[in-house]
């Protein structure tokens, strides 16, 4: 099989890749860090193609489109990223583009693209998309990264629904995980309010959850659980809690 993943040079999607090496994946790992990428190809023990890309530019995202049309990728994950904290009056107009652009823009191209491939190829193909808990609710003071990850987990979800209504043989799943440790929290500007879980467990669960095709992916008895109880909560009690969480961040 054959996997491309985005943001691969770190986090979550350096995991992934090693996890899929051991299994003999051939790998196509896209990220800005050409430095990295180039470390990680020396070391996985399979086959690696590195793409180096700012995702945040729509022309490079479809530049790497016309790639994959002659790869026939059988694995697709969704897993760069970006993240911000504070107000939405505070936070840079151009770094909040910058995130729209790469957290939604770029997931639903490259979607969008390779599922219409896997459609026509017929064979068992895996797209996961990589969201968060934030998804599942409003988040004052990271308001516009709480949206993004909102748009992935809702657009994941509807088209698992739309690719089994046609019967195809592209299995749909989106990732929703809480705190991971990984650099995402010093890039956003943040700290985790509680403990997170380790990245390489996040992509093992994920990449076997995956390949059993479970559409909604949530690593973590603690999260499990969050996702059950917000159901009864109304929303402004959501985001008074998800308020406090925020603010803790920043201390």
């Amino acid at each position: 099989m054959k996997a491309l993943i985005t943001g691969a040079s770190s986090g979550i999607g350096l995991d992934m890749a090693r996890y899929l090496a051991t299994k003999k994946c051939e790998l196509i790992l896209v990220a800005r860090n050409k430095n990295k990428l180039e470390e990680i190809q020396e070391q996985l023990p399979t086959k690696v193609t590195i793409v180096i890309a700012d995702l945040s530019n729509e022309q490079r995202v479809k530049d790497l489109c016309l790639l994959t049309k002659k790869e026939n990728i059988d694995i697709l994950i969704n897993n760069a990223g970006l993240g911000d904290f504070g107000p939405l009056t505070n936070t840079d107009l151009n770094k909040d583009l910058e995130l729209i652009n790469t957290n939604i823009k770029a997931v639903h191209i490259l979607t969008k693209s390779l599922v219409k491939d896997m459609e026509k190829r017929n064979t068992e193909t895996y797209i996961l998309n990589v969201a968060s808990s934030a998804a599942f609710q409003p988040g004052p003071l990271m308001s516009t990264y709480y949206a993004t990850k909102s748009y992935i987990y809702q657009l994941t979800e509807a088209l698992f629904y739309e690719e089994k209504k046609k019967k195809t043989k592209v299995n749909i799943s989106v990732l929703c995980p809480g705190p991971v440790a990984t650099n995402f929290n010093k890039v956003a500007g943040v700290k985790f309010s509680i403990k997170p879980l380790r990245s390489t467990y996040v992509a093992r669960y994920a990449i076997d959850k995956m390949f059993e095709k479970k559409m909604l992916i949530i690593p973590g008895f603690k999260m499990k659980c969050a996702k059950f109880f917000s159901r009864f909560l109304s929303d402004k009690m959501l985001l008074r809690i998800t308020y406090r969480i925020q603010k803790r961040k920043s201390n």
